[in-house]
């Protein structure tokens, strides 16, 4: 054996016994256990994947817009710039030098899930500001096949829209859907979809909170909050239970830096669900209505009003002519049942009078003057569009606040002794707009009646019949308003 042989060989000895000292030593029984739960958990996101990845899509749209001609009486830019005479045809285009309309293209990139089959027609669920103001939608599966849709319907106020297409693939699985009544904080979720044109990408977190209200959405939905990361390209995609269920609609996010945060936004698919057959059927949602404004109150109005402590929904306004006028609710009414089930938020009995038949009869139960008073039953109308156009009939017309002392000094009231309530929010062309009620006003007697809080305030009016005057302080000096008749 020569020299170098010998140390090629001593080398390879000492590299065995170099991977003896560092060889990984034998699992314990716990550490087994526990990768099993891991490798269990594991297995679970997997198997939740392969089975909804197939009825996640990409919803691809077009939309046209409009943008304002920046070379308004010019027939080109050219012209703008370089003084070219404008032909006559434009300049009789361009009379009174008017800005000119231009439309373009503007494609769009959202997601989807399909919901539901009837023979070779398939509809896929996203967001309505997804596909809402489409004018052409495409379909593409997670095996890359493209599909062209058409939109079935959609709405704004939840914020949803219904497509469909074509296919006589009967392999296309459609995506079961759960329960969101049932899901709270905690537990494990998994968001699908396509954020920023990632196709078929899967997060997952856990459900942070449910029952979220923002203000800034026009939406009535009460989102679920998950911590699943969610970007843009995600909106329209599902968010989904340990059970592969959808339970949510991904919607938006809030963010300081344009993507996600932990802070994900969610329609519950109970409050969905109902949508998907009206669109179906009809291509549109029917909202029930009664005619009430309602408001969350805070912690001292409802002490005033004697409701500390109690969960519902404030009746701040009634219009004259709906039908919650005619069965008997009024302004100052405390709704703390609706039809048997108790009221916790403005939005759930927003969303659960939207979702009564129209010719149904709703029944309130309300606190009015520290009384509670069952039985208040009330025909469902349908919701117009459109409701500002009868502020004439929206009872009073503004919100009676507390008069506190903070609010005395914003107004520079320096009479310590005055009671009332403070006027706000007052409606354009509304009863209280006639009587010349301006923001800042303050009510100290109805019909003669003098009152030193929003608790008595409303009770006279509740008590008031066909007519009704207001005794306002304002400017330091205190006046009567005209007469109000119902």
């Amino acid at each position: 054996m020569n020299k170098y042989t010998k140390q090629i060989l001593t080398a390879g000895v000492s590299l065995v016994f170099a991977a003896g000292l560092f060889a990984a030593p034998a699992k314990t029984a716990a550490q087994t256990e526990a990768l099993k739960v891991v490798e269990a958990f594991q297995t679970t996101f997997r198997s939740i994947s392969d089975t909804l990845l197939p009825s996640v899509v990409e919803v691809d749209v077009t939309e046209k817009k409009t943008y304002t001609d920046p070379f308004q009486g010019f027939s080109s830019p050219f012209e703008f710039f370089f003084g070219r005479p404008e032909p006559e045809n434009d300049k009789k285009d361009n009379k009174d030098n008017k800005k000119r309309e231009r439309e373009y293209e503007q494609k769009g990139l959202g997601s989807g899930v399909i919901v539901r089959r009837t023979g070779n027609t398939l509809y896929v669920l996203t967001n309505n500001h997804v596909a809402g103001a489409a004018t052409k939608i495409n379909i593409k599966l997670n095996d890359g096949r493209s599909f062209e849709a058409k939109l079935v319907g959609a709405d704004e106020r939840i914020d949803v829209a219904l497509v469909s297409f074509e296919s006589d693939d009967k392999s296309i699985p459609v995506a079961t859907l759960g329960d969101s009544d049932s899901v709270m904080p905690g537990d494990i979720c998994m968001a699908f979809g396509a954020p920023l044109g990632y196709a078929q990408s899967v997060t997952q977190g856990i459900v942070s909170a449910t029952g979220r209200a923002e203000a800034h959405m026009s939406s009535i939905s009460d989102y679920i909050q998950t911590d699943a990361a969610i970007n843009q390209g995600n909106s329209g995609g599902p968010l989904v239970n340990i059970y592969g269920e959808v339970i949510g609609i991904n919607t938006w996010i809030a963010s300081q830096s344009g993507g996600s945060q932990g802070l994900g936004f969610a329609i519950p698919i109970n409050n969905i669900k109902n949508s998907i057959d009206a669109f179906i059927k009809d291509g549109k949602i029917t909202y029930g209505w009664v005619g009430v404004s309602l408001l969350e109150l805070t912690d001292e109005y409802k002490k005033q009003l004697g409701v500390e402590g109690i969960e519902g929904a404030f009746a701040a306004e009634v219009y004259s002519n709906a039908p919650a006028f005619k069965g008997g609710l009024k302004p100052g009414d405390y709704i703390v049942e609706l039809n048997g089930k108790p009221v916790k938020t403005v939005n759930q009995l927003v969303r659960e009078v939207g979702s009564l038949p129209t010719g149904s009869t709703a029944t309130f139960t309300v606190i009015r003057g520290g009384k509670r008073l069952p039985m208040i039953n009330v025909k469902v109308e349908e919701r117009l569009k459109d409701v500002s156009n009868l502020n004439n009939k929206l009872w009073p017309g503004f919100i009676a606040a507390p008069l506190t002392d903070d609010i005395k000094e914003d107004l520079k009231i320096d009479d310590k002794k005055l009671k009332g309530v403070v006027v706000t929010a007052v409606q354009e062309k509304s009863p209280a707009a006639a009587l010349r009620l301006q923001n800042g006003d303050v009510i100290t007697a109805v019909n003669g009646k003098a009152v030193k809080d929003v608790s008595e305030f409303y009770a006279e009016l509740a008590n008031a019949q066909k007519s009704v005057n207001f005794d306002v302080y304002s400017n330091g000096g205190t006046i009567t308003t005209g007469t109000y008749k119902f």
